[in-house]
């Protein structure tokens, strides 16, 4: 790294890692810094969930989509919000991106159509085959060595450096590293507790799940810089993590047709708004929560590798009454055989759900009835620097800060201005791509314009 690069990428998350590859493949000289002892980041937490709105492989499965599509979807979860350009050029990008990365790359990945997932009218995700975000890391990382990109693992950027306003590089153990541009990949700041009571107080009590090198920089950096923020209150839940595993319980049981209820055995929302919607309602109701359903709805998520391992660590209780279920989770009997039985009728159309659900899939639930105990938890912020339509970072007064780009975690995202409940399937993960792969081709794109 002794000589000028021409995209310095920090993060070796998915964002990074796409960006890095897509500034190589046109010709770039790339490094990638990453804080930790490892890569992946969030990425490497997550399903591996894209969406790809007209993708080659949903036309093959005879499904109807476009980007237009998507960015109705999208708009009917989150609303107007302040990278409202951003949806429309992340929709149409999310196609191409699944293509990329399965046909030109060669990632592991495919068209889930047993789910939809929350904010999606059609099945548009692809994900790997395991639904183990860790897996798409690994390909991105094969990707990375096959091209001999080097990635710098336990090498923290402490500042950014600058020169009459430009950035020219970043400072790593007190020696610098210069280049002609920067992406910032840095993920979120959802792993400090000052930033996320200040921004988004609503979750600020929950305990954070995701990766450990979510810590703000790139918010603090944009700032001093006079960057532009954007969304700074949106955030991913996650309503229901299992305890004390620290496994994801697959919110496909909850889709298919599963409940949460309270210590008291009963119900007290509408499972509907999804897994991170859901979660500041789990908050409110108490520290724990216990998901309800049944063998036929287990026998669906088992084929999810993270679902499997959860049941053989023995997360799952079972029994063939709601009372004995209730005995067994340690919960109030009659207020679990009142929550099936009113819950039942609503699938079965015999009366109306007490909470609005409308969606009940395999419902009503039947013997022998599956439970889990769970909790709510933070896993990433959806707030972040605005960027442009090239991932550009903006300044607050208008203009972009020459040669900064920012995706993922680091960038405002597409999840709504405020709360989780603008969250959809793949927010973060397309964001991340979608802006990473944009910055490395805008980056070759400018160097060569001269830029």
């Amino acid at each position: 790294m002794s000589d000028t690069l021409d995209l310095l990428v920090i993060g070796a998350g998915a964002c990074g890692l796409a960006g890095a590859i897509a500034a190589h493949d046109a010709g770039g000289s790339v490094a990638i810094l990453e804080g930790r002892d490892r890569p992946g980041g969030n990425s490497a937490l997550s399903t591996g969930s894209i969406p790809g709105a007209g993708s080659k492989y949903q036309r093959a499965a005879g499904i109807e989509d476009s980007p237009e599509r998507m960015v109705a979807d999208l708009i009917g979860v989150a609303g107007q919000h302040d990278a409202d350009d951003l949806t429309a050029m992340i929709a149409a990008e999310c196609g191409p991106l699944c293509e990329w990365l399965i046909d030109g790359l060669g990632a592991r990945m495919e068209l889930i159509t047993a789910y939809r997932h929350i904010g999606h009218s059609v099945e548009r995700l692809h994900a790997p085959r395991s639904r183990r975000g860790q897996d798409l890391v690994d390909d991105l990382l094969r990707f990375v060595a096959d091209r001999d990109i080097p990635i710098a693992v336990g090498n923290k950027a402490e500042a950014l450096m600058v020169e009459a306003g430009a950035v020219v590089g970043a400072i790593v153990n007190g020696e610098e590293v210069r280049a002609r541009k920067v992406l910032l990949a840095t993920n979120g700041f959802a792993a400090d507790p000052a930033l996320v009571a200040r921004y988004c107080p609503e979750i600020a009590a929950a305990e954070y799940f995701g990766a450990p090198g979510s810590t703000g920089d790139a918010v603090r950096w944009g700032e001093s810089l006079g960057a532009a923020l954007g969304n700074m209150a949106a955030y991913q839940g996650y309503a229901a993590v299992a305890y004390p595993q620290g496994q994801l319980l697959s919110w496909t049981t909850l889709e298919k047709g599963g409940i949460l209820v309270s210590e008291t055995g009963q119900r007290f929302g509408n499972e509907d708004l999804g897994y991170s919607g859901y979660a500041a309602h789990v908050m409110k109701q108490g520290p724990f929560a216990w998901a309800i359903y049944d063998a036929r709805i287990h026998d669906v998520a088992m084929a999810e590798e993270e679902y499997a391992e959860m049941s053989a660590m023995g997360a799952i209780a079972w029994a063939d009454t709601p009372e004995a279920l209730a005995q067994k989770l340690g919960l109030g009997a009659d207020g679990l055989s009142d929550s099936v039985a009113h819950y039942n009728a609503a699938a079965q159309g015999d009366a109306d759900d007490a909470f609005g659900r409308s969606k009940f899939a395999l419902a009503p639930l039947q013997a022998p009835f599956a439970g889990v105990k769970v909790k709510p938890g933070l896993f990433h912020t959806q707030g972040g620097l605005l960027v442009d339509a090239q991932a550009r970072v903006r300044k607050a007064g208008g203009g972009i800060i020459p040669n900064l780009f920012a995706g993922g975690g680091a960038a405002a995202g597409i999840s709504g201005r405020a709360g989780a409940l603008g969250y959809a399937s793949g927010n973060g993960l397309i964001t991340a791509l979608v802006l990473g792969r944009r910055a490395g081709i805008t980056a070759m794109e400018d160097i060569r314009a001269g830029a």
